[in-house]
């Protein structure tokens, strides 16, 4: 499974991005797909998953402000953040887990919330 993400960018407090990743491969085998961040100097952290039934779950930062999705049939995931705030900046890493047990990891978006 490869994993292709876009959508990060430099944006001002109280403004919104959407995210958008890019499945190809084995896509048949995706299972749980999500989003994590890691800022400078702290650890990766979940920021929201979504399982193939459309089950979510956000980290407690983020939740009534980050809305994740994702188009099975396009293979595609998404993260809808709004009301972003200086602190959610950070590198952005879509990931997904499989039917095996494997995880696979795309190359991170830059997401800078900054005036």
């Amino acid at each position: 499974v490869q994993l292709q993400a876009s959508g990060g960018g430099l944006v001002q407090p109280g403004g919104s991005l959407r995210l958008a990743c890019a499945a190809s491969g084995s896509i048949f085998s995706i299972n749980v797909m999500g989003w994590y961040r890691q800022a400078p100097g702290k650890q990766r952290e979940l920021v929201a998953s979504i399982t193939t039934a459309g089950t979510t779950a956000y980290v407690d930062s983020v939740k009534g402000r980050f809305t994740i999705s994702r188009d099975n049939a396009k293979s595609t995931l998404f993260l809808h953040m709004n009301s972003l705030k200086p602190e959610d900046t950070a590198v952005y890493y879509c990931h997904a887990n499989n039917i095996y047990g494997m995880d696979h990891w795309g190359k991170g978006t830059q997401v800078t919330v900054s005036s």
